[in-house]
């Protein structure tokens, strides 16, 4: 069976990297992709680096991570 994955973040690399630890502390798993990284790779750079980073958590994990994630941006 396969879990429902939720986006929970769009936005810079950098900014996702440091959610995406913030999540694992409160044992959240989450898969972060970097879509302008990806590209690059692929060969044709699309994108920009301030929407490039997605979140993704499972489902039953995404009210957590949303507050989590909202909690970091009021108090940065």
């Amino acid at each position: 069976m396969q879990a429902e994955l939720i986006q929970v973040y769009t936005g810079s690399i950098v900014e996702a990297t440091f959610l995406k630890e913030l999540l694992e502390e409160q044992q959240i798993g989450s898969i972060l992709r970097d879509t302008l990284g990806e590209s690059v790779i692929a060969g044709w750079g699309q994108g920009s680096p301030e929407d490039s980073a997605l979140i993704f958590v499972e489902e039953e994990f995404a009210e957590k991570a949303h507050k989590v994630i909202k909690d970091y941006f009021e108090t940065r």
